[in-house]
């Protein structure tokens, strides 16, 4: 373009591309003097709109950025509490360790505890280079913990109750479940109640001096359920992990290839190799495709999925119901001449549950490698092994050591060891709080701000006690329900695999829920729609609103 032409277009107030490449680049060298705030103003206006505009924009974003993260900085500052027996036990017996050298008994070498102990401590991360390894397996993304995170709270303000103690009653209990778990891995939910081993499992947990969970009887009914409303209504598995997911399209059937029924690290040997960080000798194998119908195809679901993948599918789902599923206070369900899409539509709602996610994951591995540093099932297990044989004694309560389930493992395995779903066992980071929990956690009460909580499914689904088959469930099943049974799903699968505890699942799912909490705050003050704020249930029961990047019960 000749220089005339581009003369003409600037007394016209059009910019030609090369023109707007020279204005980039000398924002560009603006920056690289007077710093980013100086070259920001140096940017043109586009056609049509002023100067002026542009700036009193610049100037209203920023306040809304800063008012957002003063609100954060001026919460009240508290500090997060351990159960304490880190420091309790000298042989660190009630620590995660895994894929650090260890002894004979499984117990960590404590120079390399002692390294992971100071990396996690620090305000860098540095120290997590100097940590011995055991072998090949390394150490799962642990300076995650020192991220941050520029929408709701920081993931170091993130607060939950600290697990139990490693010798009481409640870590027993803990423990219990998770081996009975593993003992009906292959029993489909629809015949609980009709399987012996299932009665077995609800009698012990019935007799223990804890009762899991709530507290409440145990009944093959809410055997492995979750605690939060809903979690009892309706089939075991939320109709987010069975209905077909609109993705574009296409439609996806979510029926997945079944694990055979094998079961890892039941021998010593393979048990201490895996805690050395040792890889796996044995695979998985697999047979034809199914629907989650018990709890070794749901844990096989939480070990492959993507992070946010549950949460991701019922947003799909959800969207595919139409306006009607969008949550009452969505604006636009009575607006007469917009529709919503960026503001309030789908690409707002699927933001927000998967933008989530990775938020949730900073703050629970700020729980793990900097505070608790909880040790896994399947090294609670090995403590269990050693001193029902007579090895050491580590003090565990006999609510675990003198269960039922122990005697059945030591019958059928000759220790008792955990069975594992997985070859590999759990992850190598700490098992406190789970990481699967915080984003369903997150993701799940993002969902219940954005649709509709009492909107009925239509159609609902069962699996068929082989996961053949979708059957129609004929119960009146609602959103918000489903909601918090998907979020259990994926943290007590987890259990079911064998890699967690419930106590991970039930406070990863809190921490969950206040990163989202957290984000919704933010961006409550973003919009310019009428809008009357979003209101959800939390976990607990409570309903509350987020309006003015405030928050109040209802």
């Amino acid at each position: 373009m000749s220089e005339r032409r581009e003369s003409d277009q600037a007394e016209a107030g059009i910019i030609s591309r090369r023109g707007f490449l020279g204005g980039v680049s000398a924002i560009a060298a603006a920056a690289a003097v007077v710093g980013p705030s100086a070259a920001a103003d140096a940017g043109a206006a586009g056609p049509g709109t002023p100067l002026a505009n542009v700036a009193a924009r610049r100037r209203r974003a920023n306040s809304l950025r800063v008012s957002a993260a003063r609100r954060h900085l001026l919460a009240p500052l508290t500090v997060q509490a351990t159960n304490g027996d880190e420091a309790r036990y000298g042989d660190f017996r009630a620590s995660y360790s895994k894929g650090l050298p260890h002894n004979a008994l499984g117990e960590v070498d404590p120079a390399a505890f002692a390294a992971l102990q100071v990396a996690g401590n620090a305000t860098n991360g540095a120290g997590y280079e100097l940590i011995p390894l055991g072998g090949a397996r390394k150490q799962v993304s642990p300076q995650a913990c020192l991220s941050y995170e520029l929408s709701g709270i920081d993931g170091q303000d993130t607060r939950i109750a600290p697990p139990p103690t490693f010798a009481s009653a409640d870590q027993a209990t803990e423990m219990l479940e998770v081996y009975w778990q593993a003992l009906t891995r292959d029993v489909p939910y629809r015949v609980y109640d009709l399987d012996s081993t299932v009665a077995d499992a609800v009698d012990e947990l019935n007799a223990v001096s804890v009762r899991i969970g709530t507290g409440a009887t145990v009944t093959p009914g809410n055997l492995f359920r979750g605690e939060t409303p809903g979690d009892l209504i309706g089939p075991y598995i939320s109709q987010f992990l069975w209905l077909p997911v609109p993705y574009g399209p296409t439609r996806i059937d979510q029926r997945y290839a079944q694990p055979n029924p094998e079961d890892f690290m039941t021998s010593y040997g393979e048990w201490l190799a895996i805690q050395n960080g040792v890889n796996p000798t044995r695979t998985l194998t697999f047979g034809p495709g199914v629907y989650i119908h018990d709890n070794r195809t749901l844990g096989e679901w939480v070990r492959v999925d993507v992070s946010f993948q549950g949460p991701l599918n019922a947003a799909l789902i959800c969207l595919g119901f139409g306006g009607a599923a969008l949550s009452p206070t969505n604006p636009y369900r009575s607006l007469a001449k917009q529709a919503a899409f960026a503001n309030f539509g789908g690409p707002e709602i699927l933001h927000l549950v998967t933008m989530s996610a990775r938020a949730a994951l900073v703050g629970a591995w700020f729980q793990k490698w900097s505070c608790h540093r909880w040790l896994r099932p399947e090294a609670f297990a090995g403590r269990v092994h050693n001193q029902v044989t007579g090895v050491k004694d580590y003090g565990i309560h006999p609510d675990a050591t003198s269960s039922e389930a122990v005697l059945r493992l030591l019958s059928a395995n000759g220790t008792a060891l955990l069975p594992l779903a997985f070859p590999e066992g759990s992850p190598t980071h700490p098992s406190f709080p789970a990481g699967h929990a915080a984003i369903a956690g997150a993701g799940s009460t993002m969902l219940k701000a954005l649709f509709d909580e009492n909107f009925v499914i239509p159609n609902p689904v069962e699996a068929s006690a082989d996961g053949s088959t979708l059957d129609p469930y004929a119960g009146t099943l609602t959103l918000g329900n489903e909601f918090n049974k998907l979020a259990a799903n994926i943290a007590i699968g987890r259990d079911a695999a064998g890699v967690h505890y419930r106590a991970d699942g039930v406070d990863g799912m809190a921490l969950g829920e206040q990163i989202a909490i957290g984000i919704l705050q933010d961006y409550s003050v973003t919009h310019s729609e009428e809008f009357a704020g979003f209101r959800f249930t939390r976990f607990d029961g409570v309903r509350i609103q987020i309006r003015n990047g405030a928050v109040s019960i209802l």
